[in-house]
């Protein structure tokens, strides 16, 4: 399956890019191949680790990612935590 990563705030700034498309059955497999993909940068797998995460805007909450299904053009959202005012 084909999804599309995107990228907010620090976890942006830590991958280097917006988004980025991914090939990846299940969440765990999307999260193993971005850490993959990024291991040079110092910050992202520790930003990752805080995110939450939305599947096609449905969040994941505490589902185990091996347990998360991808179909062919989800939207997988990486939302760090951030402050606003």
């Amino acid at each position: 399956m084909t999804v599309t990563v995107r990228y907010w705030a620090a976890i942006r700034a830590a991958a280097g890019v917006a988004d980025e498309q991914v090939e990846a059955a299940t969440l765990a497999d999307l999260l193993t191949e971005i850490r993959s993909r990024h291991a040079d940068s110092d910050r992202f797998s520790d930003v990752l680790d805080i995110c939450s995460i939305l599947v096609s805007e449905v969040p994941v909450g505490a589902r185990e990612p091996a347990d998360v299904t991808l179909a062919d053009g989800d939207v997988v959202e990486l939302l760090p935590p951030f402050a606003g005012g």
